[in-house]
């Protein structure tokens, strides 16, 4: 399950997130559930409350450079757990988006709960192949 916070990066309608999850359920062979968070509700978010840890273990130390970051990161505690932070350098391109046709067909691997449509969605991973598999007919 992954708990999202409905930004505009990881939305339940985008289009180019929603292709890369089914593709990934289909790869790793795993039922994904995607949950929302309403807007303005960020109190129930998990991550927040790490955040809010992170900010008191840095204690307004400079963050001068990314291994300073990382290695604060590394440092701190959450329930008793040390975080892994990893820099992430890969770009992706902007703009890029599917095609309506496309979009439509990497849809079909979306079960969308009925009341909840933009906020619960669970992607099967055998549905999820059959769309991967014949998705390549639209390249």
């Amino acid at each position: 399950m992954i708990n999202a916070d409905n930004g505009p990066e990881n939305s339940g309608v985008r289009s180019q997130w929603l292709k890369r999850l089914v593709t990934f359920s289909a790869a790793e062979n795993i039922t994904i559930q995607l949950a929302y968070y309403p807007p303005y509700h960020s109190k129930y978010n998990p991550i927040e409350r790490v955040f809010g840890v992170l900010e008191n273990y840095w204690n307004g130390d400079p963050l001068r450079t990314v291994e300073k970051a990382l290695g604060l990161a590394e440092g701190m505690t959450y329930k008793g757990v040390h975080p892994v932070a990893k820099l992430v350098t890969k770009v992706y391109n902007k703009g890029v988006k599917l095609s309506n046709q496309v979009r439509r067909h990497y849809e079909l691997a979306l079960n969308r709960l009925p009341e909840l449509r933009k906020w619960f969605i669970t992607i099967d991973p055998d549905k999820a192949r059959m769309i991967c598999a014949s998705a390549e007919s639209f390249a």
